[in-house]
């Protein structure tokens, strides 16, 4: 596993990963995740919770790759968290798989999550199964999940024209 601990010669990584937020260069925020692997956590982490906030579609498949490749689950679950936040649909497929595979609760916790976020329910037969998960916190926050995506399809179901409806709140 790499080194989690930042080192002195780290420091100015972040303070040039703080500039960047400022001044919204997610080109700055690509290149460091893509080769995040061998960063110290806190890089890792802090540049995946500033993509939500200066984030737009062209990050997903970034994030994806965070949640399917990251070694520490924490960057995982926040690449999750983030990609939720986001709400753009095609993160779905890996939310899912992150959900359904991934050795953390906590990352098949927040995948859950996520899923609720963005209001697909496409991903409601996976969120069923994922309430049968061994860990207790995964499996009720796929049951939070489903249940709230099964709400969001009567509804549209019963609304003039069917229009696709987006959550209302972020679980």
């Amino acid at each position: 596993m790499p080194e989690q601990r930042m080192q002195e010669e780290d420091y100015p990584a972040l303070a040039e990963l703080e500039q960047a937020f400022e001044g919204k260069d997610l080109d700055h925020f690509i290149k460091l995740l893509e080769k995040s692997k061998g960063l110290p956590l806190l890089l890792r982490v802090h540049a995946v919770c500033m993509l939500e906030h200066i984030g737009n579609e062209d990050v997903v498949q970034l994030l994806c790759r965070v949640l399917r490749e990251d070694p520490s689950p924490l960057t995982r679950h926040e690449a999750a968290f983030t990609l939720g936040q986001l709400g753009y649909r095609n993160a779905v497929p890996s939310l899912i798989e992150a959900m359904t595979n991934d050795e953390s609760p906590i990352v098949r916790h927040e995948s859950a999550v996520a899923l609720s976020s963005i209001g697909d329910d496409s991903a409601l037969p996976q969120l069923e199964k994922a309430i049968g998960d061994k860990d207790e916190d995964v499996s009720n926050s796929a049951l939070i999940a489903f249940e709230y995506l099964s709400y969001l399809r009567r509804k549209r179901n019963v609304s003039v024209g069917k229009t696709a409806l987006k959550p209302k709140i972020r679980l």
